[in-house]
C-alpha cells in the first residue's frame, strides 16, 4: 500500500459540510433537489484547484437556509420548471424581477452564472443586501397600476409594440426604458418575472414587464430565453403572457407558474412577433 502524500488534502470535513447543506434544501425543498445540489457542489470544485474549502457564496446560502424556517415563494412543483432549465444552461445569465426568499437560492442554482435582481422597494432590497451584500440587486421603478391593465393590453396592440428592438428605443407604452443599462446590455438565458407586486388594484402589475421580458428576449442576437411568470391565475399575469410571450412560445404550465421559450427575432428578420 502506497503510503499517503504529505500534501494531500483531507476532504472529509468539505465532504461533511456539503452533505449537511444538502441535507437542509433536501428538507426544504423535497427530496429530487438532491441531484442538482450534488451536481451544484460538482460545479463549486470544478472552479476552483484544488478544492478544498467551501466557496463563501455557497457558505453563505448554508448559514442563510440552517437559520431560518422561511421558504419560498414558489411551491415545490413550480419551482421544478425552472430548476430543469437551469440544469441544462447554467452558469448563465438570469434576470430576475423582484428580491425575495427564494434569491439566495436562484443565486446558488446558476452558480458561476450572473444572477440579477429587479427590485420595486428600495427599502427591502437594502434590507436584504444588509445579509446577502454581494447579491447583484437594482432598485426599479414602476409607473403603472392594475387599474390600467385593460388599456395597456389594447394598446399593446398597435404596430409600435410589435416592432422588435432595444426597449429603450421602443415606442410602446409598454416597454420599460428606465432599468439599469446592464440590464439592457446583457443577452439573457433565463428571466422569471415574479414581480412588481399586483394583487390590488392601486399597485404596479406586471403588465410591463412581462412585455419587456419578452421584448429583451426578441431582441438578443442569437439563440433563446427562457421566461418564466409567476401567478398566472391572475388575470393580468394570464393574459398579459398570453398576449407578449405567445402562446405559440408557450412550453409548459404547472400550478401558477407558466414557461416559455422565446428565441431571437434578429437571426430571423422575418418572424412575427407571434408565431
Amino acid at each position: 500500500m502506497r503510503s499517503k502524500p504529505q500534501n494531500s488534502i483531507n476532504l472529509k470535513p468539505l465532504t461533511l459540510l456539503c452533505c449537511f447543506f444538502l441535507f437542509l434544501l433536501v428538507l426544504k425543498l423535497g427530496s429530487n433537489f438532491s441531484s442538482t445540489l450534488q451536481n451544484l457542489q460538482s460545479k463549486a470544485c470544478e472552479s476552483t484547484a484544488p478544492c478544498d474549502k467551501v466557496p463563501p457564496s455557497l457558505a453563505r446560502a448554508l448559514v442563510h437556509y440552517a437559520s431560518t424556517n422561511i421558504t419560498p415563494q414558489q411551491t415545490y412543483q413550480e419551482l421544478q420548471v425552472t430548476l430543469r432549465v437551469l440544469e441544462q444552461k447554467s452558469p448563465c445569465n438570469f434576470l430576475v424581477f423582484g428580491l425575495g426568499n427564494d434569491s439566495l437560492m436562484w443565486s446558488m442554482l446558476n452558480y458561476g452564472g450572473r444572477t440579477v435582481f429587479l427590485e420595486e422597494s428600495e427599502a427591502w432590497m437594502e434590507e436584504v443586501k444588509k445579509h446577502m451584500p454581494s447579491m447583484e440587486a437594482y432598485h426599479v421603478a414602476y409607473d403603472t397600476k392594475v387599474t390600467e391593465a385593460v388599456q395597456l393590453l389594447h394598446l399593446g396592440k398597435e404596430h409600435d409594440c410589435k416592432d422588435v428592438k432595444d426597449p429603450r428605443s421602443s415606442k410602446c407604452h409598454l416597454a420599460i426604458k428606465t432599468f439599469p443599462n446592464e440590464v439592457y446590455n446583457t443577452e439573457w438565458d433565463l428571466i422569471m418575472v415574479d414581480a412588481p407586486t399586483g394583487f390590488k388594484a392601486e399597485l404596479p402589475g406586471r403588465m410591463t414587464a412581462i412585455y419587456t421580458a419578452g421584448l429583451m428576449a426578441r431582441n438578443r442576437n442569437h439563440g433563446e430565453t427562457d421566461v418564466f411568470v409567476h401567478d398566472i391565475d391572475r388575470w393580468v399575469e394570464n393574459k398579459f403572457s398570453m398576449a407578449f410571450l405567445c402562446e405559440g412560445y408557450w412550453r409548459e404550465e404547472v400550478g401558477k407558474i407558466r414557461h416559455f421559450t422565446i428565441p431571437s427575432h434578429k437571426v430571423g428578420s422575418e418572424r412575427p412577433f407571434c408565431p
